[in-house]
């Protein structure tokens, strides 16, 4: 983020929360704190953070910033193959690169990237070595182009909205405002039907078949732990 984007983003901060002081020099340490990011993915974050409480601090973004990234960069599901003619600062150089495209959403979801070789930084645009931002798509892109396509995504629950916590495709689903490791019965219902060609059940129906399901395992292992009891 360069300074003057700083601006806009504490343009957008204060339109956000009116009531939020903002000082002389208060675009100079913010420009300094977001220069790691982009415009977009801060004013994303500033969105989530004014929607929860009324005044934005700049590590509230950055924390918004980066859980978000660690979203995108865990559903990229990342491989590195290597290059045999590569030396070990190069390759870590390279895992570095397709982590941050990845973060920066620039490898798509489940999608599987693989080394950057002398030919794909030789066949970078004029210019691209001057703008991080721009060389790290070119990078992403040709080491993308390089490997086979990645995991169906159809079967990826995070691939399709969440219709219990109203997570957004790509993004974690929450409980009481706290990020979940894994998605709500439901999402996984429904990528299950879809991905069997089958229409989705009713909300409500959807989550009594899954408590019935559950209850159904449940009862059965008591029944298994009675049948043992007896046995022994």
């Amino acid at each position: 983020m360069t300074q003057d984007e700083a601006v806009l983003l504490l343009e957008y901060v204060a339109a956000a929360c009116p009531a939020q002081r903002i000082g002389e020099f208060t675009p100079d340490v913010w420009g300094e704190l977001f220069a790691p990011y982009s415009l977009d993915e801060a004013r994303a974050a500033v969105i989530v953070v004014a929607s929860q409480q009324p005044f934005v601090a700049p590590a509230d973004v950055i924390t918004e910033i980066k859980a978000r990234r660690s979203e995108r960069i865990e559903l990229a599901n990342i491989v590195y193959d290597g290059d045999p003619l590569e030396t070990g600062a190069e390759s870590a150089a390279n895992i570095r690169e397709i982590i941050r495209a990845a973060g920066d959403g620039l490898t798509g979801p489940s999608s599987i990237a693989g080394s950057l070789g002398t030919a794909e930084r030789l066949a970078l645009p004029p210019g691209a070595d001057h703008d991080p931002y721009e060389g790290r798509a070119a990078a992403a892109r040709a080491a993308i182009g390089r490997m086979p396509a990645g995991r169906d995504s159809s079967t990826d629950p995070r691939s399709r909205p969440c219709r219990r916590c109203g997570a957004a495709p790509g993004s974690s689903c929450t409980t009481a405002g706290r990020r979940r490791q894994d998605v709500h019965p439901v999402r996984l219902e429904d990528t299950k039907r879809t991905a069997a060609g089958l229409p989705l059940l009713d909300h409500d129906q959807a989550e009594a078949r899954i408590k019935a399901a559950a209850a159904a395992a449940l009862a059965l292992t008591r029944d298994d732990q009675e049948q043992e009891a007896v046995a022994s």
